[in-house]
Formats: structure tokens, sequence, C-alpha cells
């Protein structure tokens, strides 16, 4: 029944327009599903709750939310028809949970792990989700293979985290203390005015 719910969710990415650019089934499941589960290592060896920030279509935390049946996730997504297309899959997967909003009005220090797929460029995606994890949490972000790691850095250490590892297009942020004054800042901010 889970299998089903993932090659349904495959076939929907596809066949709704404006969630993804992909267009075969074939390149859904490479980058969607597969690339997705890379992290799972990772997210299980480190605990509490999970926000995916800026979910879109649904990964990293539809495939995640079945890989990980054990831990809660929250899909974050500020646009309502994504929420909409969202929701179907939260209904099936009782560890799934989805809230339409923007990640710089959610609460701060709340959440064990941040995930982020094609949310921003890594240093903007790292300001969204380091103040939704608490201290000694994570944040794992899809950066691809030219990611700019002195950036990412000057970024984190704004936002009491540290690069952990960054390797194959995956970059792990560890926070080592509370979100600091100011942060996270006004909606839209960390894309007009990034801080690396």
């Amino acid at each position: 029944m889970i299998a089903d719910v993932l090659e349904r969710w495959l076939e929907d990415v596809v066949a709704t327009p404006g969630l993804t650019g992909l267009r075969s089934l074939a390149d859904v499941r490479r980058v969607l599903l597969e690339d997705a589960l890379r992290a799972t290592p990772t997210i299980a060896a480190n605990p509490g709750a999970i926000v995916d920030v800026g979910s879109g279509g649904g990964s990293p935390g539809i495939p995640l939310a079945v890989a990980l049946p054990d831990r809660q996730i929250t899909l974050l997504e500020s646009q309502r028809r994504k929420c909409d297309f969202l929701r179907k899959y939260a209904s099936e997967l009782p560890n799934l949970e989805v809230v339409w909003g923007r990640a710089e009005e959610q609460s701060v220090d709340a959440f064990g792990i941040a995930l982020a797929k094609a949310l921003a460029r890594p240093p903007v995606a790292a300001e969204l989700c380091l103040p939704l994890v608490r201290e000694a949490g994570i944040a794992i972000l899809w950066t691809g293979p030219t990611a700019d790691e002195g950036a990412l850095r000057q970024v984190a250490e704004q936002l009491g985290a540290v690069l952990e590892t960054s390797d194959h297009g995956l970059a792990v942020l560890r926070k080592t203390s509370p979100t600091p004054a100011g942060f996270p800042r006004r909606a839209g901010m960390a894309n007009k005015r990034p801080l690396a």
C-alpha cells in the first residue's frame, strides 16, 4: 500500500502542471525520489521532528515519510495550490503534516531537522532553514555539485551553526547555538538581501 502511494505521487507530480520542470516519470523518480532518499542515513542518525521547507511537489518530504515511518515530517509550503496537492498524500501517511506558510513565519528552534531541496541558492536556503532548527539539530541542503561552501559557512556562522559536511551535493549544517536575535528576517529578505 505504501509503495502504491509513492507510485501515485510520482505519476501525479508528472501530470500536475507547475510542480516541476521534469517531464518523464524516469526523471521524476531519479531526481525527486532517489535523490531525496540519499539523506535517509543522516536523518535516521539525528533525532527530532523534521520540516521540509518549500516542499513544492513533496520532495524530499514524501519519500522520507515513507522511508522513515516513525518520524514526524512537516511539509512547509507557501503556495496554497501546492499545499492542496500535498494534502492528498498527507491523508495517507500518518506521519506527514502539511502547513501553508513561509519559513520566516514559523516557530524558531522548533525542529530537529530542516530540509531544503530546490528551495533557493544554498546560502539563502540555509538562512530560511536554520532558524527553524533547535540547538544540536541539523539542516540538510541539496546543494548541487557547484555550491559555494565559503558562502554557506559564512551564513551558518551568522545563524549559530557550522557546516558539518558537504559531499556529493548534500550539505549538513549543525546548529551549535540558539537562533540569534534578529532572525528570521522579514519575509523575502533572505532573497532580496542575502547574508552571503
